[in-house]
């Protein structure tokens, strides 16, 4: 293993940031204190610009090489936590009950603190680093609103480089997936307007309980029965809300989840076939009923060259035999797959000790990993915007 030195030297300070987001975890678009700290930590850093308040909290630094190259590269870091109580009982867990960073971003967001401690004081690179903190990555469109609010129009970069932690048990280990790696993502609620009564007397009813019951049974008939076998795709219903009273037949019913899928056209046939069934469901029944799809997230495609380049920039750290381009693709998502729709760039796993799952309330980090993210993250920079002689 071959850490940065300044990173080395820094990694007891920024075992203490991470401790200290991680005690204090923010859900999206409330990260004001994690963006405070990061801001404060940029400053005493010295990068040049420090700019705040993009898509609400996030923040976005820059720093200028020594060469006054004309290229820019950024590196982004998520910031936001999941409403989750914590239970790894860790002597820095959550301080806010039913708020924990249970995906490790509180742990990105140190490894790119990390990285600009070792660009600001070397500055061994011929052009400008573009370091993006966002926020709300989970589910809540962060990426999105920083994009909207011009984020690449103020920062324009020729390719951007992202990072998410791996509870696999392998630390040191970082691969990729080129091309498609991540699915897309829909979330759906569907509200079926029935029609209550005592529950003693059923028959004055048009149960949505009942109702939704069944149509759970048919949503999943979509990816059996209308997707391509060899396409994939993934319909969860994980919510269902109905009743008050143990002898109310309720009036209404609700169901949500997610759709997740790596063509458009796959999504735009569950969608379709999700809406007919509500609408069949709705004149079987004699009820109403609404079915309400949004995207979420895009695929996210890693671009083949750069994906070579982020792990060629990792080998330096990690050692050759600990990368690979073998990556399985993922159907978790992922919204920095929305900045790599407007700017080409790559996606990386690295692996640490924890075995925990992602989004568990026992999930952990293994903090070794801390200075290896953060060489990377500084490598990539430099190679990517090399010195010339």
């Amino acid at each position: 293993m071959s850490i940065l030195p300044i990173i080395d030297a820094a990694t007891p300070e920024l075992q203490d940031i991470y401790k200290d987001l991680h005690a204090h975890p923010e859900i999206g678009f409330t990260e004001t204190r994690t963006a405070g700290v990061v801001a404060d930590k940029l400053r005493a850093l010295g990068v040049d610009e420090v700019h705040t308040g993009i898509a609400k909290t996030g923040v976005v630094a820059v720093i200028k090489g020594k060469g006054d190259g004309p290229r820019r590269i950024g590196v982004r870091a998520d910031m936001d936590a999941l409403p989750i109580h914590e239970e790894t009982n860790l002597p820095y867990a959550s301080k806010t009950p039913g708020i924990m960073h249970a995906c490790g971003h509180d742990s990105h967001t140190t490894m790119l603190l990390g990285a600009a401690a070792h660009l600001v004081k070397t500055r061994d690179f011929d052009g400008t680093a573009v370091l993006i903190f966002q926020p709300a990555e989970e589910g809540l469109g962060g990426a999105r609103e920083m994009l909207a609010e011009g984020l690449l129009d103020r920062f324009p970069c020729d390719e951007l480089f992202g990072m998410h932690n791996s509870p696999n048990g392998a630390p040191g280990k970082v691969d990729i997936c080129k091309g498609k790696a991540m699915a897309g993502a829909a979330f759906f609620d569907i509200k079926i307007q029935g029609r209550g009564s005592h529950a003693a007397m059923p028959q004055f009813s048009r149960d949505p309980v009942v109702i939704g019951s069944a149509l759970v049974g048919q949503l999943q008939s979509i990816v059996s029965r209308n997707v391509a076998p060899l396409d994939t795709c993934v319909l969860s219903v994980t919510q269902i809300h109905a009743g008050a009273a143990y002898n109310v037949v309720p009036d209404t019913a609700e169901l949500s989840g997610t759709i997740r899928y790596f063509k458009d056209s796959v999504y735009e046939t569950a969608a379709s076939r999700m809406t007919e069934l509500c609408d069949g469901m709705a004149k079987a029944y004699g009820v109403e009923i609404t079915a309400d799809l949004r995207n979420v997230f895009d695929v996210l495609i890693n671009d083949d060259a750069l994906s070579d380049a982020y792990l060629e920039a990792a080998a330096d750290i990690v050692g050759a035999d600990n990368i690979s381009d073998q990556a399985e693709p993922a159907t978790g998502s992922e919204d920095f797959a929305d900045m790599l729709k407007v700017v080409p760039g790559a996606y990386c796993r690295i692996g640490h000790l924890g075995t925990m799952p992602l989004h568990n309330p026992n999930f952990t980090i293994d903090m070794d990993m801390l200075p290896i993210g953060a060489s990377i993250m500084a490598r990539i920079i430099e190679r990517r915007m090399p010195l010339t002689a």
